[in-house]
């Protein structure tokens, strides 16, 4: 790591993308501190929204002639590390309109006026009186997506923690700034931060061992090393296993995905559509690199493993799905399933299964903020109303909502003509051309399973009694951009998914 501050042969170029995103960050810190109260959303929103769409300005033109191995061997430039920054910049977008949303206040909806009061507090009150803002959720998100962008690219398990806790971070405090039902995002919040370490503590413990084994973080380096020694598994093996550990939390695949359902709920409504998209585009996509970089000569030894885990998240996020009486856990569980789906088309190691698995984070991204953007505003005695039964009716209270919440629901369950069909068969397919046909049957069967929940709430909203305090709140064009973009992107993938997964075909392959 030390040749990194004197290596000549650093991209800056190819390292704009990033750069751009932190010095974002930074930037809206600054105006943080500075700027006065009324003028800091005026200035973050802009910020934040311009320094994104810069981003993906540079990833489209300058990157593709900047592809190759910099930064002392440590940051990966190739076809999967961009195609995966340009996703997570495009859905961090669309997750930053919905955060913005004011619903007519002076600062964002779902925010609390101070995070560092105590709920019900004289301190929290005051805060509210005096107008204060919570604007410091835009830098925070930046920060994180800068962390996600070098997640993906990250050639050094060194790095890649450091770019696992630049993104886990900020995620752990936006967890905990809900507007409403404040004792739970804080108790969501601890508990994120709390297993969040054990699982950072993982993955640093098993990329000691690998260091062991290999001699060096670089992950060319480890799979040379595994090419060339023998008679060290008792490093290599429990190595890979802990590293996997660490980046499985992150998805939240069984069995690390307690803390899921408890942080999907509790956090901010918005943070928690960014943070279901975003976070498994990262964290896939560092998985592809260190399974398909680093430790594919060792795939004998991890990939039951895998598939096994695959299995389990299949499995148990449909059936705990089906029980669950709360929007957002419904869609939490969900999260677990579409992991395991995922963890299916990554699991076949060929390049299909890092096109289908590339094209199923965007078609689940795609799905993933929309969703959370609807449940952000249907509303019931001046909180959200999450609890199935308030759903209830809702198709005609608010029937242009419900219907595209409808159509997500099918998306989500795997209906053909939408993206999470195309997505499913894609990655199914993979599989079972690799012989992991009986994890193909599985997915099958899990989303048959949770497509029950979903077309359970869907004939609650349209046939059902209407919830005589249900309300739905009337959105901004931030918020409705971003739930019809979602909505025709999920639409467009289902009918027209040849050019996304031509796009994945051609940039499927990782340099070493």
């Amino acid at each position: 790591m030390a040749d990194l501050f004197t290596a000549p042969e650093i991209d800056f170029v190819g390292l704009l993308p990033m750069l751009i995103v932190f010095v974002g960050g930074l930037v809206g810190c600054l105006v943080e501190g500075f700027a006065g109260r009324a003028q800091r959303y005026a200035v973050q929103v802009p910020l934040a929204v311009a320094t994104l769409v810069l981003a993906f300005v540079a990833l489209v033109v300058l990157a593709p002639d900047h592809q190759g191995i910099t930064g002392a061997g440590t940051v990966a430039l190739d076809g999967p590390a961009q195609l995966l920054q340009g996703l997570i910049v495009v859905l961090a977008l669309l997750g930053m309109l919905v955060m913005a949303e004011r619903l007519g206040g002076q600062q964002p909806d779902a925010f609390t006026q101070s995070g560092a009061s105590a709920p019900g507090s004289a301190e929290e009150a005051y805060a509210g009186r005096l107008g204060a803002t919570t604007t410091e959720v835009f830098p925070l998100t930046l920060l994180s997506v800068g962390g996600m962008m070098l997640f993906v690219s990250a050639n050094d398990l060194l790095l890649l923690f450091i770019a696992l806790e630049v993104l886990s971070l900020p995620l752990y405090i936006l967890t905990g700034l809900a507007r409403r039902r404040r004792l739970l995002s804080q108790e969501a919040s601890l508990k994120y931060f709390l297993l969040g370490s054990f699982s950072s503590a993982f993955f640093l413990f098993g990329a000691v061992l690998l260091y062991g084994f290999a001699g060096s973080m670089r992950l060319d380096e480890i799979a040379a090393a595994i090419s060339s020694t023998a008679g060290m598994d008792g490093l290599l093996v429990p190595g890979i296993l802990l590293v996997a550990v660490g980046l499985l939390f992150k998805v939240g695949a069984v069995p690390f995905h307690a803390w899921t359902p408890d942080v999907y709920q509790g956090a901010p409504t918005p943070v928690t559509g960014f943070m279901a998209a975003c976070t498994k585009v990262a964290a896939f996509g560092a998985m592809l690199r260190l399974f398909y970089v680093a430790v594919e000569g060792a795939r004998l030894e991890w990939q039951p493993v895998v598939a096994t885990v695959a299995a389990l998240s299949m499995v148990v996020g449909a059936v705990l799905s089906v029980v669950q009486t709360d929007v957002k856990r419904i869609l939490a569980y969900s999260s677990i399933a579409h992991a395991g789906f995922i963890l299916t088309g990554l699991v076949s190691m060929d390049q299909a299964g890092i096109s289908s698995t590339m094209f199923y984070l965007a078609t689940y991204g795609f799905m993933t903020i929309p969703a959370f953007a609807i449940v952000a505003l249907v509303r019931s005695s001046g909180t959200e109303a999450t609890q199935i039964g308030q759903w209830s009716g809702l198709g005609r209270r608010a029937p242009w909502l419900s219907a595209g919440f409808t159509f997500l629901m099918l998306a989500f369950a795997g209906i053909p003509l939408t993206s999470g069909f195309t997505g499913k068969f894609a990655v199914f397919a993979a599989a079972i051309s690799q012989g992991y046909a009986w994890l193909a049957v599985i997915g099958v069967l899990a989303s048959a399973v949770t497509a029950y929940i979903y077309f359970a709430l869907v004939v609650r909203m349209w046939l059902g009694d209407e919830a005589g305090d249900t309300q739905v709140a009337a959105p901004s064009l931030l918020t409705i951009f971003a739930i019809v973009a979602g909505v025709a992107v999920t639409l467009g993938l289902g009918i027209m998914p040849s050019p996304l997964l031509d796009l994945a075909q051609s940039t499927s392959v990782f340099l070493r």
